[in-house]
């Protein structure tokens, strides 16, 4: 018959001197099954496996903190990062703004408003036709010379239209006053 190996039988309070902790968290860590009691009334430690098994509780507490700082510096990575990414849409915000103001970009509201506002004048002067044309075509002579006086009023119309030239100060005005810069503008000027 082969001897078993010899136990080394220890108490609580010597195992909590050895690793330098207090008796409750030694029975915390041998019902946690962190450390292999051999007896639990009262508890008793066999000091070889009891070590062994703490520098190995140890070992992977170790690692898993290896672990966290890991994942914090990957976290303090990917903050730097989106910091950076930030203030780069902000400087690129700010470039966009500065070239609006210079009139070398529009927004495309604005460019839908100036449009909407040349819309809206070429409706109006074709709508006053009829009442500018209706006196002279009543008292032309034959359709021909109805026909050509509403040709030449038409043409007056393509001619005011192909003379419409861009006007930047006009986006700058609607810059200002979207922005509600023009009455800081005009409060400035009065001081």
């Amino acid at each position: 018959m082969a001897d078993a190996p010899k136990q080394n039988l220890q108490t609580t309070a010597t195992i909590a001197k050895l690793f330098e902790l207090d008796e409750r968290r030694v029975q915390q860590l041998a019902k946690a099954g962190v450390l292999p009691a051999a007896s639990t009334r009262p508890y008793k430690f066999d000091l070889l496996p009891t070590i062994k098994a703490y520098i190995k509780h140890l070992r992977e507490k170790a690692n898993g903190k290896e672990a966290k700082t890991a994942d914090t510096a990957k976290a303090e990575a990917d903050k730097l990062r989106a910091e950076a990414d930030l203030k780069q849409s902000k400087a690129k915000i700010a470039e966009m703004q500065l070239k609006e103001l210079e009139g070398k970009m529009h927004r495309s509201e604005d460019v839908e408003a100036m449009t909407n506002d040349l819309v809206f004048t070429v409706r109006s002067m074709i709508m006053a036709l009829p009442g500018r044309l209706a006196m002279d075509v009543s008292q032309a002579a034959s359709a021909a010379e109805a026909s050509a006086l509403i040709r030449s009023e038409c043409h007056k119309i393509l001619n005011e239209l192909a003379g419409y030239q861009y006007d930047p100060e006009a986006y700058k005005r609607r810059v200002r006053d979207r922005e509600g810069w023009s009455e800081a503008l005009a409060d400035e000027d009065d001081d």
